[in-house]
């Protein structure tokens, strides 16, 4: 019997515990699932045969040890700053590792300790990063097989509402940690653009944004990632022209979500001194400019150059952003104050179900003659538990998993889901998860 260890139970964990759990009897796997809040692996579990469910404190050392030694594989869904915690824990007991995080420096300085002992550090096997490598490269590798030259590749994803459940006028909910999506973008974006280096600020950010059409499910709008240019190494596209991976919104989002950038209310780095009595509207008027006569909506709007009457104040008014209830929050950064409305009116209702939307564009010559592919993927969520983007984050892990314990992938050192052994039969399983990607393909004249 080989025993897998799953640390966390979160909100993403739903489909790979289950996936997990139901090739356990086949494969002849004992499933333990650790979380701080034992009571949330054991509903995970849910009495299954082949599973367990324990205490699991990352400071512990001593049960951290043991737990992980006494298994053949670990897999970390813990949050991403605790992953160097386990690999390192991972190199001591001899295990390898598989995780949906990106790579982290300290996880990276591992790869040659993890060769000699023979382990795999595998990362980046989620939705983004991990489907995206995945079907990106395959199609990347197909055009170089047939002899072209790819000169754009920009590669989009968003983690949306579906659409029979986007019923708020800024057409997104929270269907991944609300924490991300309110720090999101912050830093300078980098990618490339017809042969010239973009370098985005943060206060510029949600103001450069271009639009793409996704199948039947119409228009979106992109805002650039952190850093595309690191994936000309990773994709091995050291002379393309254009590189561009951005974040999917519906069209209005970033102009709306702007506001709150321009004020200062995604700022995470300093408490204000409120008690809980103040309200949203003192809140939104501590970020305007002193001395200035008008209604608050008429102030804002000059202040950011908004109409006072229009789209996106009528959001900003939604959300109760200039109402008088009081905050309910006592000394947090704004970040977090905006956090705590946000959750208040973009929380998934009981029959909400989520949508995972992703895109690749490549162009490329061929034969003297221009190309234009294009690779779409629309995943949508069951229900609260089997969510697009626990399919989407925990599949692709759980089918890793299995193909590493049953020798499948013999690779050793830290490495990312980029090359045909690897994403090969891992999106070949995906198809019969319903996660398939949508190819089409036209000569640009």
């Amino acid at each position: 019997m080989k025993r897998i260890l799953v640390l966390g139970s979160g909100l993403s964990t739903s489909s790979l515990i289950d996936y997990l759990l139901a090739h356990a009897e086949k494969e002849d796997w004992l499933v333990t699932v650790g979380d701080i809040d034992q009571a949330a692996a054991l509903m995970k579990v849910d009495g299954h045969p082949r599973g367990t469910a324990i205490a699991f404190d990352i400071f512990n050392e001593t049960d951290k040890t043991r737990h992980i030694k006494e298994s053949d594989v670990v897999i970390s869904m813990l949050p991403a700053r605790f992953h160097p915690m386990v690999a390192e824990a991972c190199l001591d007991a001899g295990r390898s590792m598989l995780t949906a995080s990106y790579v982290s420096p300290e996880i990276r300085r591992l790869d040659y300790q993890a060769r000699q002992r023979g382990l795999l550090f595998f990362n980046e096997l989620g939705v983004d990063p991990g489907i995206d490598h995945m079907s990106a490269m395959r199609v990347i590798d197909a055009i170089r097989a047939k002899g072209g030259k790819l000169n754009g590749f920009r590669s989009y994803t968003g983690g949306l509402i579906a659409p029979e459940s986007d019923n708020n006028p800024w057409n997104y909910k929270f269907t991944w940690n609300p924490r991300n999506v309110v720090l999101a973008g912050q830093g300078t974006s980098m990618y490339i653009r017809d042969g010239q280096y973009k370098y985005i600020p943060y206060h510029q950010l949600f103001r450069s944004t271009e639009k793409t059409t996704v199948l039947d499910l119409g228009e979106f709008e992109v805002y650039p990632n952190r850093d595309s240019l690191q994936y000309r190494e990773v994709y091995k596209l050291p002379d393309i022209k254009t590189l561009i991976r951005g974040t999917m919104r519906r069209p209005g989002y970033c102009e709306a979500w702007n506001v709150f950038v321009q004020l200062g209310m995604t700022d995470d780095s300093f408490t204000m001194d409120y008690s809980g009595n103040h309200s949203w509207y003192e809140f939104t008027e501590s970020f305007l400019p002193a001395g200035k006569e008008g209604t608050i909506t008429e102030r804002l709007g000059s202040f950011l150059n908004i109409a006072p009457k229009g789209i996106i104040m009528d959001k900003l008014a939604w959300l109760g952003m200039f109402d008088k209830e009081p905050i309910g929050l006592n000394y947090a950064t704004p970040a977090q104050i905006l956090q705590h409305k946000l959750e208040q009116k973009w929380g998934l209702e009981p029959d909400d179900k989520d949508m995972i939307v992703m895109q690749h564009l490549f162009d490329y010559q061929l034969k003297g003659k221009n190309f234009r592919h294009k690779s779409s993927l629309i995943v949508l969520g069951k229900d609260q538990r089997q969510t697009a983007m626990a399919i989407t984050v925990g599949t692709p892990l759980a089918i890793a998993a299995r193909l590493v314990l049953n020798g499948s992938i013999r690779a050793t050192g830290v490495q990312v889901p980029t090359s045909p052994e690897f994403y090969l039969p891992i999106l070949a399983e995906l198809e019969q998860y319903g996660i398939r990607f949508i190819e089409e393909e036209e000569e640009e004249r």
